[in-house]
């Protein structure tokens, strides 16, 4: 039978990101999968679950369960930290509420990250992206932590013609941590800047991650640096074939 998946988008990619959905469903499409977007799509409740704001976030799960049960095809995302928000908050943002609990559950139980699912689910290491130069891999925290992601998007980065280099403290959060780049900017911007500095001694051309949140967050802060290094949402970079053009880099909204 023919594997079908939803996209759920995640907001960032859509409103600022969005050839990082359209990599993300090539990528898919060009390893036999059929890929719907699902309609009614809105925020997963993340940062309003992070803020503190349960009840808010509570109605904004419980709306994104009903979308994503439509139908029972798996969910995928091209995102940790919204796939955390899924598999492993809002089932628990139920908790007194058995029927919702439940279906929270199973949503969850189908619910996979980008690289999760093609690696894990797929089997699938070489997408045939033609990039080529020096790159180095920022994890993210929500992936790497909350989701245990670290050998898969490595793996598709080693399946592509791009020299790797290492990224010094390369598990060390990058600062923004959606609402807390806000709150507390002073600390944010410091991290930031150690990981800034990390990512000039990798010598690397391009810098590849799994989040638009934290890549838009680096990206604004090389901008700023006058630097001129590359920063790539992974989807982009497997999408990227001889056939079809480059996809482009991400950039800081607010930098520039």
């Amino acid at each position: 039978m023919p594997r079908r998946v939803q996209l759920f988008v995640t907001c960032l990619v859509d409103h600022l990101f969005p050839s990082v959905g359209f990599a993300t469903a090539n990528v898919l499409e060009r390893a036999g999968v059929t890929v719907t977007v699902p309609e009614g799509q809105t925020c997963c409740g993340q940062p309003a679950f992070n803020a503190g704001f349960h009840d808010e976030a509570r109605q904004m799960a419980r709306h994104t369960i009903d979308v994503l049960s439509r139908s029972n095809d798996p969910v995928v995302i091209p995102s940790g930290s919204c796939t955390d928000m899924l598999v492993h908050q809002a089932p628990r943002l139920f908790d007194g509420d058995a029927p919702t609990a439940g279906r929270a559950e199973r949503l969850a139980a189908r619910t996979f990250e980008f690289t999760q699912y093609l690696v894990d689910q797929l089997g699938v290491t070489d997408c045939g992206s033609c990039a080529r130069g020096t790159a180095t891999y920022h994890p993210s925290c929500h992936g790497l932590r909350g989701l245990g992601i670290e050998r898969q998007p490595r793996a598709l980065l080693e399946a592509t013609p791009l020299t790797l280099t290492p990224l010094a403290e390369a598990e060390t959060c990058c600062g923004f941590g959606g609402l807390f780049a806000v709150k507390m900017s002073d600390i944010s911007g410091a991290m930031l800047e150690r990981k800034l500095d990390r990512i000039e001694e990798s010598g690397a051309a391009t810098l590849v991650g799994t989040d638009v949140s934290c890549l838009m967050h680096i990206a604004g802060g090389l901008h700023r640096r006058g630097r001129d290094t590359r920063v790539r949402h992974l989807a982009e970079v497997l999408a990227e074939r001889e056939d079809a053009p480059a996809a482009g880099r991400i950039v800081s909204r607010a930098g520039g």
